[in-house]
Parts: structure tokens; sequence; C-alpha cells
């Protein structure tokens, strides 16, 4: 039994360590359609708070909406990726990363 342990213990590590690659890969494609997804649908958002935004909700969104937002990387942003910054937004974890971020940034201005 002892000698199936050890290649199980290798094997789930590196799977948890493909899913640590997928998802940051996933993560850093969302993060480059958030300037423009900023800049159409939320326009009240300044310019020099886009990163702290961009941080906050890609930090903030789960799985499938990670997802969702790297796609758009692909075929473009619209209302769904909106929708999708709306749900991310709306929760009070990205709200106090926002407190915490945005006034960082808006002092380097």
């Amino acid at each position: 039994m002892k000698k199936f342990v050890i290649p199980m213990v290798l094997v789930v590590s590196a799977c948890a360590q493909v899913q640590t690659a997928t998802d940051q890969a996933g993560r850093d494609a969302a993060k480059t359609i958030m300037p423009e997804a900023l800049a159409v649908y939320f326009p009240q958002v300044p310019k020099a708070l886009f990163t702290p935004f961009t941080d906050c909700v890609v930090d903030n969104a789960d799985a499938k909406e990670v997802q969702a937002l790297a796609s758009d990387a692909i075929v473009g942003v619209d209302t769904g990726t909106a929708d999708t910054i709306r749900a991310v937004l709306a929760r009070p974890a990205t709200q106090d990363c926002l407190r915490q971020a945005a006034p960082s940034a808006a002092l380097a201005l």
C-alpha cells in the first residue's frame, strides 16, 4: 500500500499545479479585456482606477466568471461581459478590495 501512496501524492500535486497554472492563465486573459469593458460599460470609472478595478474584479471572480471574461478576450466585450463584471462588483469582498485599492491609486494621480 505504501508504494502507491507516494505516486498518488505526486499525481495529485501535479494536478494541483496544472490547475493553478490554468487558473492564472485565465485570470491573466480576463485582465486584458477589463480596460475596454470599463471604458465602454462603466464610463464613470476614471482611467486612473482601471488597474484597481481590474485587479479587484478578476481576483474576486469565481472560476466560471474568469472563464467567461477570458473568452471575451477572444470574442470581444459585450453586455454579457458587463453583466459578469457587475455580478463580481456586487460582492462585499470586491467592494472591500476597491475601497482599499482605489484610494492608493487616486493618490498616485
